[in-house]
């Protein structure tokens, strides 16, 4: 392993390393804010699905004393 960093100056490569991690880790997390479920700054934004409404909704009916679901 000792000869691989004959080949490379140590410094120069890992300085090289960090850069493209944090440009990487950087590239990841902007990715994430443009999507609607992961960004965690404006928040989710909720739309509303065509046709539908909460009224629309029913609840189920109360089971019958003694019964379970």
């Amino acid at each position: 392993m000792w000869r691989v960093w004959l080949l490379f100056d140590p410094r120069r490569a890992l300085v090289a390393l960090f850069t493209f991690l944090l440009v990487l880790a950087l590239l990841i997390h902007f990715i994430l804010l443009s999507t609607d479920r992961f960004n965690w700054l404006e928040g989710a934004r909720r739309t509303a699905v065509p046709g539908t409404t909460a009224g629309q909704m029913t609840p189920l009916p109360a089971p019958a004393p003694g019964t379970t679901r």
